[in-house]
């Protein structure tokens, strides 16, 4: 069975697997509660193979158990986004031809009626009266488990096939990359439809025999309590969390303001991903709680690939080296690779946990591939054996006046003016430059910033090629969920 390999599942003991609001649950109990669905969604039949079902329920238990019982007996899991819009919720239902949505509970009407227009059944996870038998279907390693869709910040979402192998093979190597065991706490707060949630914290932690408190919605005071109390011993979240804890903790009073302080410290890591961290956010962190944030680097298509060491240097900027089992390289425009020094190229991915293909879309399994290795889009240099992000090649590389540029580098940058509170940098066409360098930011509260004075101010801290063109000031930058910013959209505004 597909959560037999899991090993906490497998023996099923009386340790704490999830919190859920006021109610705990062993892992005695979340494998009873599986083997009830799994035999709900099988009804008579003895393999559901391969049929999707969407799972659609907020971080809990709900989602826990319906996620694996779709494993367990044979399907494949499309998580979706509780919060998705009606038109995105159906690219992914349709595109994905689910015939099933199991819900934590009741729909929203225009999500029933979406379903309805789809010929999608939607079911309840405690509505499923039957009772737990065997033998549940074996499931071969090979099998597809899980699509989960791209973020969509370069193009309409893709649906990424992950199979069993893959999400095992990812487990493992997480497991010995960052130490986890048993004794683990952690919340989980991240969305359960990307690669981050799912695997990296949930799934992690149920393979390890840890225990994970669920929070459907991020609670910074919560968090922020439970850290002082030394309840997480690890910390796994976006660099937007980050810069919501600080905020946060920076309004406390002294006493309180300590005590968080050092509850984050005393976690054994704290992890940063799914968007690049400023250096500037970097520093922040350690001089507040005393954590060398850990960053990481992975995709949706490859997992977690790239990581600075548990144990070592974590240097600021960058998402350290591959991790093991994991063959990493980059690549040049002509495909050639590139050996261990600053130029930039391509990064791409080899390993058992990377996807088997897109879902449905043959066109874009094949340009997503080369000679075996997966083109990720990203660009990076190697820094004395680390990787640094310069951005994606279609977005965040911009080229202008015969120089390319990376967008993050100016963002870093820019995040250290004292009147900016986030910044995003595109490239936007010109008829004399190809590109030029604008650039989009949000103000500190009662600050105010103008393009002159900010060419001023960039004046000596970046190459003149690199300084802002153009300035746009928003309330908000708009992100996806997992807290990246859309520059598709930013440079549609422009």
């Amino acid at each position: 069975m597909a959560n037999e390999a899991f090993p906490a599942l497998r023996k099923a003991n009386d340790r704490i697997a999830l919190v859920d609001g006021e109610s705990s649950w062993s892992y005695r109990e979340l494998k009873a509660r599986i083997n009830r669905c799994s035999a709900g969604l099988l009804e008579a039949r003895e393999d559901l193979r391969e049929e999707r079902i969407a799972v659609f329920a907020p971080a809990g238990i709900g989602y826990a158990t319906a996620l694996h019982a779709v494993w367990q007996a044979g399907g494949i899991a499309v998580p979706l986004n509780v919060a998705a819009a009606d038109a995105e919720l159906e690219h992914h239902l349709a595109n994905a031809g689910a015939t099933r949505l199991i819900a934590a509970r009741d729909l929203p009407p225009e999500t029933r009626r979406l379903c309805g227009r789809l010929g999608i059944q939607p079911l309840a996870i405690d509505s499923l009266p039957a009772e737990p038998r065997r033998p549940m279907p074996p499931i071969e390693p090979a099998r597809r488990a899980m699509i989960l869709f791209t973020s969509g910040t370069s193009g309409k979402p893709k649906g990424a096939v992950i199979t069993h192998r893959a999400i095992h093979a990812q487990i493992n190597l997480l497991t010995k990359a960052w130490k986890w065991s048993e004794s683990d706490v952690l919340p989980l707060f991240l969305p359960l439809h990307h690669f981050h949630g799912i695997i990296n914290v949930l799934n992690c932690a149920l393979w390890n025999g840890a225990c994970v408190h669920a929070m459907p919605r991020l609670d910074i005071e919560k968090l922020c309590v439970q850290a002082a109390r030394g309840t997480y011993t690890a910390l796994m979240a976006v660099p937007t969390i980050y810069v919501k804890l600080i905020a946060h903790i920076r309004t406390l009073a002294p006493a309180d303001r300590n005590a968080v302080c050092a509850g984050f410290g005393r976690m054994r890591v704290n992890i940063s991903g799914s968007a690049a961290c400023p250096a500037k956010l970097f520093r922040q962190w350690r001089e507040l709680t005393g954590q060398v944030m850990l960053e990481r680097y992975g995709t949706t298509e490859t997992g977690m690939a790239l990581s600075n060491p548990y144990d070592g240097d974590r240097r600021a900027g960058t998402v350290g080296q591959a991790l093991p089992g994991v063959s990493v390289q980059r690549f040049d425009e002509q495909d050639r690779p590139i050996g261990a020094d600053a130029t930039p190229g391509e990064i791409r991915i080899r390993g058992d946990s990377v996807m088997q293909e897109y879902w449905n879309n043959a066109e874009a399994t094949r340009a997503g591939f080369r000679n075996g290795w997966f083109r990720t889009g990203d660009i990076a240099i190697v820094e004395d054996g680390y990787y640094r992000i310069l951005g994606r090649s279609s977005i965040d590389i911009i080229k202008s006046g015969g120089y390319k540029l990376s967008a993050l580098e100016i963002e870093g940058v820019l995040l250290d003016h004292e009147a900016i509170g986030e910044a995003a940098v595109i490239g936007l066409p010109d008829e004399t430059w190809g590109e030029i360098v604008a650039a989009i930011v949000t103000l500190r509260d009662g600050a105010r910033l103008d393009l002159a004075g900010l060419k001023q101010w960039c004046d000596g801290r970046m190459s003149a090629y690199k300084i802002p063109k153009q300035l746009k000031i928003m309330r908000d930058l708009p992100r996806n969920a997992m807290g990246k910013v859309v520059k598709t959209a930013l440079r549609d505004l422009l």
